[in-house]
């Protein structure tokens, strides 16, 4: 397998990186169309983290790492590394070696369509992590691939220098040309949020916030009392 290695692509700017790190997945995913969700099996190996960063991205071998060895070189301050390989594979490709390389350089986590290992030791050093299998089963160092290419994880396309956002409920891309716009209509929403979450502690229910009582009867749903529940059945 021959491949590429692109040098210096275009991303996201860091102001608007930041807007974005301030929101959960959810409400961004919500902000754009409920669109860039990565699979609910791409999970973190950590609790409580959220973090936002501009994609180096790589395209590798199953059972190979030799191409995140090559992204390495590739990834600066602010980055978060993501990683697929040509056909599904679950193998460790990813531990606490190339972590310790990649805080030198200032990246803020890793996310793997694959697998990963140490991660007792990635958590005890505070290094963000999200895949899709913990495995300790090794890799080779032996096939081409290619880093800063758009790759796709879970249908969605990531093109280096895209915003990606991780927290407990998963991932999310945000393309670089959005990331602005998906910033100011997360804000607009956090608003929202924050107006519905006052009415309910006042104690206004959804079915009237929402106006879903009449949905409710339009779909044929009925109120009874139990006891007229209990008679009508046979």
């Amino acid at each position: 397998m021959s491949g590429v290695i692109v040098t210096n692509p275009p991303k996201a700017a860091a102001k608007d990186v930041e807007a974005l790190a301030g929101f959960g997945v959810a409400t961004v995913s919500e902000a754009m169309g409920r669109t860039g969700l990565l699979g609910p099996e791409i999970r973190p190996i950590q609790q409580g983290v959220r973090v936002a960063g501009t994609a180096v991205t790589v395209i590798g071998w199953p059972g190979d790492n030799l191409m995140i060895h090559a992204a390495v070189e590739q990834c600066g301050e602010g980055d978060i590394l993501v990683v697929t390989t040509t056909s599904p594979c679950t193998d460790g490709l990813f531990g606490e070696l190339f972590a310790t390389a990649l805080t030198h350089r200032g990246v803020r986590g890793v996310v793997l369509s694959t697998g990963i290992r140490d991660t007792q030791e990635l958590r005890e050093m505070g290094f963000a992590a999200w895949s899709r299998a913990v495995s300790s089963q090794g890799t080779v160092k032996a096939t081409g691939g290619s880093v800063n290419v758009p790759i796709a994880i879970d249908g969605q396309v990531i093109r280096p220098g895209d915003v990606i956002l991780a927290d407990d409920d998963g991932v999310v891309v945000i393309p670089r040309e959005r990331a602005r716009e998906t910033a100011e209509k997360a804000e607009a929403r956090e608003a929202k949020e924050a107006a519905t979450r006052a009415a309910f502690l006042g104690g206004q229910l959804g079915l009237d916030r929402y106006g879903l009582r009449g949905t409710l009867e339009r779909l044929g749903v009925e109120y009874r009392t139990y006891e007229e529940y209990v008679g009508e059945r046979p």
